[in-house]
This record gives C-alpha cells, structure tokens and sequence, in this order.
C-alpha cells in the first residue's frame, strides 16, 4: 500500500486521541509522508514548510482511522443461509467484495480484520489493496471458515450433493481439524475462523447449542495454528462454547453471547478480547420480518441481543477488552451500516462514547496485531486518520453520515470525504503561514 509524500497539517479541531482520554481542543496534527510526526495543542505546532496541505477540521473532531473488527467483505444482501454458499460464482462475489471494500474506506474504515470469507477472497483482496489495485481497509485474512459436520455452516442436506467448499472447511475429528488449519496455512490466511456454537439464525443448532465443534477438534486447531504463527477466533454464543474456546486457547471470541463469571474470568487470564457483534441483532430483530424471518428466529435474535449486551456491560465493567463491528452484508444489515454498531452501543447498550470509540480504534488494531502501528493518533505511528465535522463524542450518530466527513486519511493519503472530491480546492500553506 503506497503511503503519501509531502507535509500535511490538521488543525482546528477536537482530537479524540483512541485512548479513551478526555478530547483535546484546540488541537493540530502533523503529517509527514505516511507518519504523524506532530500530534497535540496547536500552539505547538512546529514551523511547516512551504506547500504544505491545510485541512481545516473546521471545529470538528479529529480521530484515527476507524477499524471493523469482523468484516465478511464477500457477504452481500445475504437473506437467508443458502444465499451465502450457492447465489453467486466466485467471479462476481470478487467484484462484490472490492465494493464493499471500497465502501468501508469511504465510511471511514481505514481498517478491518476479515470474520471469516467465500473462496479465500479477503487474502487476494487484502494484496490487491496492498498492491493499490483497488482501495480498501488494511486488512487481515482469514479465508475460509472450519466447522463440525452438522454443525451451524452445514445446513445443505446430503441429498442437494452441494458442497461447501467455498464456505467452509468441515472437520469430522481432530485430525480433520488439523488438516483444515494446513490448508489454510498454505492459502496465506492470518486468521483461523470457527463455529464452536450455534445461532439464532440456524434452525438445528441454536445459540445454546454447543456440538458444533468437540473439544479436541477446537485444541487441535489452535496448536496446529499457532504452530504455524496463526491466530485462533470462533462464533462463540452458548456459555459452554465460550468456555470451551478459552480453554482451547482460542485469542479472540466473536460475539461471546452468553458469558458467565467463569467464562469472565478466563477471559481476563489471558486478556482475551470479543466482537459483540450487536447491531446484527438489532437490526434482525426490527428488520427481520421485511426479509421473512420467523417468529422463531426472531426471538433467538431478541434473546441473544439481551444476553450480549449484558455480557458486553460485563466484560468492560471488569476491565476486559472489546472490537466493534460485526456481520454486515445481510439484506436486513448492509455494508455501509458499520457506524450504526458504534451508535448502537451508546444509545442501547449505554457505554461511554469515549469507550466506544477506544473499542473501534485502539482495540480494533491491537485485535489485526497492529496496535503499534495505528488505532492511536501518536507521533510515529501510521497518519490512518478521521477529520470529521461536528461533536463525535457528543453525538457519535454522527460517524453514520459520510457526507460530514472533511477528510478520510490512510498512510497520510486523503482518500475519502470532501477533500477528495476533485471540485475541492486543496488549500496550502505559505512558509509564513502557521
């Protein structure tokens, strides 16, 4: 991914620095090619040189890149279970994925870590937005998914003879398990993505059911994982499947629906973080009948929304770490909706919006593995910035509207917002204008 050349200068704005700090106003922001080299009160804003860029944030907010912490970029309207193995041919769901992927960057998404993807596509699309052959979040892969056979992603019956290769790898045993984190290996995912539980959404195995996957299914695919340098995630929803997961040595829990003090408590042992995932919920739950969702299902869904908003509440509260994002790409939950989990979380859940936004920067880029290299806005790290116009901390609904925002910066590269619409002069800096 090509970074910028040349100076940049952020100024008059409140920056919200992803620490969960209180906002500094009156603050300014130096870029220098891809890096910050300044960040802090714009009285102390070093001398800069002649040409460079002014962005004027305008008494807005100045933040980091935003990062979507489970990001399916090949899932698309998706409304029902079918729709994500057989609706399409590999051709065009690539096409659809570099959309999403485009979309997310524009709704300031400067990064994402992929929950899990069709035909290994988020690998080949994470090097085509590495490459610049086409624009997107910094990413991380994790390819197709591993499941038990009968487990929550094998729903089509024998009878069909429809395979699901494209999906998911199904293991029957430990030595299956192995096997599947092998080929991954050699597909070039970073991420191992599992079902030890079910859903809601399924009709065999629901969000208690815990027979996704065995036990020594679930440690065989984190030894040989970590064997090779991967990392180890899963849909974990019914408590037992939780704990399961942790004592397997699973690094990341997705969703961690129904969470007791026993799963709280290896969570923190090993400061393991979750993806909620709510807003899927949510949207399932009021949107769901205009797609046809049951009346059954519909109540899994309200269920699991109650469940993981308290273990959410929960896990914060004893000092655990959270992501934001989550299963976008359904019809009822599009891409493009991403901020709507952040809003969800303030005005549903009732967290802090400062605690929001540190899930959905700081902890976004310590889940990809790259808290040293962005989620914060420090000197020296990546310029993955957000400059926004209005309040984000007094109304972080405000994140939901990409026409508010002045900029969206990636490796110091205006690529989104008003500064980079062609008809937007780009102003700059005399060598006597500070």
């Amino acid at each position: 991914m090509q970074g910028a050349t040349g100076f940049k200068v952020i100024k008059n704005g409140k920056l919200f620095d992803g620490t969960g700090s209180v906002p500094l106003q009156n603050a300014a922001l130096l870029i220098e090619n891809d890096r910050i080299s300044y960040v802090g009160p714009e009285a102390g804003l070093p001398p800069v040189l002649e040409g460079t860029t002014l962005i004027d944030a305008k008494g807005g907010t100045i933040l980091p890149g935003l990062v979507e912490a489970h990001f399916h970029p090949t899932y698309f309207n998706v409304a029902a279970l079918e729709d994500l193995d057989i609706k399409y041919p590999v051709e065009y769901v690539t096409l659809l994925a570099a959309a999403n992927a485009r979309l997310a960057l524009e709704c300031g998404y400067t990064s994402a870590r992929s929950g899990g993807s069709l035909f290994n596509i988020d690998v080949w699309l994470k090097k085509a937005i590495e490459s610049d052959v086409t624009p997107g979040p910094r990413m991380t892969a994790s390819g197709r998914e591993i499941c038990g056979v009968g487990g929550l992603m094998d729903w089509n019956p024998d009878f069909r003879k429809i395979g699901m290769e494209g999906l998911v790898l199904l293991v029957n045993g430990a030595d299956e398990a192995r096997a599947a984190v092998r080929k991954l290996v050699k597909d070039g995912v970073e991420w191992v993505k599992t079902y030890p539980t079910g859903d809601a959404a399924a009709p065999d195995t629901n969000d208690h059911h815990t027979l996704c996957m065995t036990f020594e299914e679930m440690r065989a695919v984190v030894a040989t994982a970590h064997n090779h340098g991967l990392k180890v995630t899963g849909h974990c929803r019914a408590t037992e499947g939780i704990k399961n997961a942790l004592r397997a040595g699973y690094d990341a829990i997705e969703h961690g629906t129904f969470m007791d003090d026993e799963a709280i408590e290896l969570l923190l042992q090993r400061d393991v973080p979750v993806v909620p995932a709510l807003y899927f919920e949510y949207a399932s739950v009021v949107r769901g009948p205009e797609f046809g969702l049951s009346q059954r299902v519909i109540d899994g869904h309200q269920e699991t929304l109650d469940g993981g908003a308290e273990s959410a509440r929960r896990i914060l509260a004893a000092g655990g770490r959270m992501g934001m994002g989550g299963d976008y790409g359904f019809a009822w939950n599009p891409h493009g909706d991403y901020a709507r989990e952040l809003t969800f979380f303030v005005r549903h859940v009732g967290l802090d919006p400062l605690v929001v936004l540190k899930c959905a920067t700081k902890t976004g880029a310590e889940i990809m593995g790259r808290g040293k290299d962005f989620g914060t806005l420090e000197k020296g790290k990546l310029a993955d910035i957000l400059v926004v116009a209005g309040d984000v901390v007094g109304d972080i609904s405000i994140l939901e509207d990409k026409s508010r925002f002045v900029a969206v910066i990636q490796g110091g590269l205006i690529k989104g917002g008003l500064l980079a619409k062609p008809q937007m002069a780009r102003l700059t800096l005399s060598s006597q204008a500070q």
